[in-house]
C-alpha cells in the first residue's frame, strides 16, 4: 500500500502550534511534499501546548477523525509528551474508537506508547519509532539516513520488512534556534545489536514502547490519576495477551536514573511478564547514558537466563531511529544482526 495521504495528529504535546517551532514544521513539510505526499493537520494540532494540555476530548475528536476519514492512509504523531492516557475516556467509554478505527497506518513513539497500547486493544497493528516533529523535521543537513530509509519503505510499502543496525549514532541536540538549521551533531560509530544472554534466534509479535511510560501506567509520580485511570480502561494487556510476545522496551530523553529503570522492570516482573513473553528488544539510551547500568539491570532484574534479552537497537528517543511493526510476526536474529517482519 503506497501511502499519498497523511493527517497530523497532537495527541500529546501541542508544541507543533507554538511560533517558535514553525521554522521546523516548514521543514518537516517541505520534504513530505517532496514524497509527493498530501499532508492534512487534524483541526486541532495546530492548536498549542496550552489549549492541547486543556483539552483532551479534542485531541481524541481528531484521531477520530483521522481514522473515519476514508482519503486519509497514514496517521503521523507530531511528537510525543505525557498526559495522552487523558484520551482514554474519550475513546472508549462508548466504544468511540473501536467504531472509528480503521485500517490505516499509524506511526508515532515515546509517550504515543500509551496510543499504541489504546489500539492494540482494538485490533489495529501499528509502527512505533518516528514522528513528525523529531524526524521529519530534523534540522540538519537532511533527514538523518538510517531514519529516512525506514521512513520511504513505510510511504512506499505501508509495512517495515526487515530492520539492521545503524553504523552511526548521533548525540542529543542541545540547541534548537533557527539558527541551527543546517548542522549537525557528533556521529560516533555503532556497535550493533548485542546479545545479553539467552538464545541469539527468537520468534513474536512485538509490543512494548517507552519504559518510562510504561512506568507511568503503574507508578501515579507524575499523575495521580494515570494508574487508576489505565487500570479502569484494562490499558495494559493481561499477561496472556503477552504470551509468546517480545517486549519492546526503550528510555527517554529523561534519561531515567538506573533506581528508576530498576523499578519500572519490576513493574512488569511483578505482572508476570517474563514468564510468557518470548524476547526482548531494548532500544539504545540517549547519548549511551547509562547504558552499562540498565544492561545489568535487565539480566538480574528479569532473572529468566534462558530469555533472550537484545540490547541496542537503533529504536526510540536515541538518534537515529529505525520503525518496528508491532502485531506482525517477527524474528530477531542477532547472529545475522537483524529482525525480519512478515507482513
Amino acid at each position: 500500500m503506497k501511502i499519498r495521504n497523511i493527517a497530523i495528529v497532537s495527541l500529546s504535546s501541542g508544541i507543533i502550534g507554538e511560533p517558535f517551532v514553525q521554522f521546523e514544521v516548514e521543514i518537516g513539510l517541505r520534504r513530505l511534499r517532496e514524497y509527493g505526499l498530501h499532508v492534512r493537520f487534524m483541526p486541532h494540532a495546530h492548536m498549542g501546548m496550552e489549549y492541547i494540555k486543556n483539552h483532551p476530548e479534542k485531541r481524541a475528536e481528531d484521531l477520530l477523525a483521522a481514522f473515519r476519514d476514508p482519503e486519509i492512509d497514514m496517521i503521523l504523531c507530531a511528537i510525543g509528551g505525557d498526559d495522552t492516557y487523558r484520551l482514554l475516556p474519550y475513546l472508549f467509554d462508548h466504544d468511540e474508537l473501536a467504531k472509528a478505527v480503521s485500517n490505516k497506518v499509524f506511526l508515532g513513539f515515546s509517550d504515543t506508547t500509551i496510543n499504541h497500547l489504546m489500539l492494540h486493544k482494538v485490533g489495529l497493528p501499528t509502527f512505533y519509532g518516528q514522528a513528525f516533529l523529531p524526524d521529519l523535521c530534523e534540522i540538519g543537513p537532511e533527514m538523518l539516513p538510517y531514519t529516512r530509509k525506514y521512513f520511504e519503505e513505510l510511504i512506499t510499502t505501508g509495512h517495515i520488512s526487515k530492520i539492521t543496525p545503524s553504523d552511526l549514532w548521533y548525540e542529543e541536540r542541545q540547541a534548537f534556534s533557527e539558527d541551527q538549521v543546517g548542522t549537525s551533531t557528533p556521529a560516533h560509530e555503532n556497535t550493533g545489536f548485542e546479545l545479553l544472554q539467552g538464545p541469539a534466534v527468537f520468534h513474536g509479535k512485538i509490543l512494548g514502547g517507552c519504559i518510562d511510560t510504561l512506568y507511568d501506567i503503574f507508578n501515579g509520580e507524575r499523575y495521580e490519576d494515570m494508574p487508576d485511570l489505565c487500570q479502569k480502561y484494562h490499558l495494559f494487556p493481561d499477561v496472556e495477551d503477552w504470551r509468546g510476545r517480545i517486549l519492546l522496551l526503550e528510555s527517554s530523553e529523561e534519561k531515567p536514573a538506573p533506581e528508576k529503570y530498576r523499578q519500572s522492570l519490576e513493574y512488569l516482573k511483578e505482572l508476570g511478564l517474563f514468564d510468557v513473553i518470548s524476547g526482548v528488544l531494548v532500544g539504545k539510551p540517549m547519548d549511551e547514558t547509562y547504558m552499562e547500568e540498565y544492561k545489568q539491570l535487565l539480566v538480574e532484574v528479569i532473572d529468566q537466563p534462558d530469555l533472550p534479552i537484545v540490547f541496542n537497537v537503533n529504536i526510540g528517543h536515541a538518534m537515529p531511529r529505525c520503525i518496528i511493526p508491532f502485531g506482525v510476526d517477527a524474528t530477531v536474529d542477532v547472529e545475522k544482526q537483524s529482525t525480519s517482519f512478515r507482513n
